[in-house]
C-alpha cells in the first residue's frame, strides 16, 4: 500500500509486489513519505513488452488514450482530468491484481477460495507452515482476521466480490478498524493504545545515525502527530500507514505537469503528451504501458 521512485519498471513491480502483498497489507507497512511514483506497475510482462514497442505505436495508443482522459473534448488534458484518469488507473489495478490472485488461491476452481486454500496458497502445506518465521506467522493471523472480516455471509468461503476488501482491505473504509488494531498489536509495545516516538521508529533506531533519527522526528511531528501531543492515534496512524490514493495521484499529477508542460501554460496539450510520450509510458496515467498493450479495452469505449 505504499510507494516510491522511479527505478526500472521491473525492479518497481517485483519489490512493490513485496511490500503490497506483505508489508503494507495488515502490518505497519511503508511509510508515505516513502513513495513517488512508482505503485502501479501493471506486469513484468507488460512492462517488458512496452519495451519493444515501435515509437510511432506508443504514440499511437497513447493517443487513443488521451482522448479518454479527455473529458470536456477540448484536445488538452487538464488537472483535474489527469488526476481523475490516474485514479481510474488505481481502480483498474486493485481489480486486476485481486482477480489473479483469487484465481491463483482457487484450488479446486469452483468460484470461491476457502480459508484452507488461501493459506496453502499463501503459505504453504502444513508441513511447510511448521517453519514460518515469527513474522510470517503473524501475517497468517491477520490474514485469517482479515479474511474473517471479508466473508460478510459467514459461510467460510470468499467471492470474488468479498475477496476484493480481503486483498486491498486500505480501500475499504470497513476494514481501516483491522488494519489500525494490526497496526497497534504490532507497534504498541506499552498497550496504551497509541504510538509513541520510540515506537514509531522501532527497532530502527538503534542501526540509523543521529541525521536518520532527526529526519524521522521531524516526519513525525510535522507529518502525523497532527495535535501534537506527541503520540500517534487512530487517524493519525492511519495516515501514517495508509496510503492516500488521492494524495498520490496528485503528486504523480504535479510530476507529469512538472515534466512535460513546455510552455508552461499550466495544461498539457496532445501534443506535448505525445512529444513527452516516454515520460508517460513510465507513469501511472498508462499503468506503466500495460494500457497502451491493452488499448483495445479503451478504443471499444470510443
Amino acid at each position: 500500500q505504499w510507494k516510491s521512485k522511479q527505478l526500472s519498471v521491473t525492479d518497481l513491480f517485483k519489490m512493490l509486489m513485496v511490500i503490497f502483498l506483505l508489508v503494507l497489507k495488515y502490518s505497519i507497512g511503508l511509510a508515505k513519505d516513502q513513495h513517488t511514483h512508482s505503485i502501479l506497475p501493471g506486469s513484468v510482462k507488460d512492462a517488458e513488452e512496452y519495451d519493444h514497442l515501435p515509437p510511432e505505436e506508443a504514440k499511437r495508443r497513447l493517443g487513443i488514450l488521451l482522448t479518454k482522459m479527455d473529458l470536456n473534448k477540448d484536445e488538452q488534458i487538464d488537472r483535474k482530468e489527469l488526476t481523475a484518469w490516474i485514479l481510474r488507473s488505481f481502480k483498474m489495478l486493485t481489480a486486476e491484481e485481486s482477480t489473479e490472485r483469487f484465481e491463483d488461491a482457487d484450488e479446486n476452481e469452483d468460484g470461491k477460495v476457502s480459508w484452507e486454500e488461501y493459506k496453502n496458497d499463501a503459505y504453504g502445506t502444513e508441513e511447510e507452515e511448521e517453519s514460518l518465521s515469527l513474522e510470517e506467522e503473524s501475517l497468517l493471523k491477520n490474514d485469517k482476521i482479515m479474511f474473517n472480516a471479508a466473508d460478510k455471509n459467514q459461510d467460510g468461503f470468499l467471492t470474488r466480490e468479498e475477496f476484493v476488501p480481503f486483498s486491498h482491505p486500505e480501500e475499504h473504509p470497513d476494514m481501516l478498524p483491522l488494519i489500525l488494531n494490526n497496526t497497534l498489536e504490532e507497534k504498541d509495545l506499552n498497550n496504551d493504545g497509541e504510538i509513541d516516538f520510540q515506537e514509531f521508529i522501532g527497532e530502527n533506531g538503534q542501526t540509523h545515525n543521529k541525521e536518520w533519527l532527526l529526519t524521522e522526528k521531524e516526519k513525525f511531528d510535522e507529518e502525523y502527530d497532527k495535535d501534537h501531543d506527541g503520540k500517534l492515534s487512530g487517524n493519525e496512524i492511519l495516515s501514517w500507514v495508509v496510503p492516500s490514493n488521492a494524495e498520490i495521484a496528485a503528486e504523480e499529477t504535479d510530476h507529469l505537469f512538472a515534466s512535460a508542460d513546455d510552455d508552461h501554460d499550466d495544461i498539457l496539450s496532445f501534443d506535448e503528451i505525445i512529444d513527452n510520450h516516454e515520460i508517460f509510458v513510465g507513469s501511472e496515467a498508462t499503468d506503466y504501458g500495460t494500457h497502451l498493450h491493452n488499448i483495445h479495452h479503451f478504443e471499444d469505449e470510443l
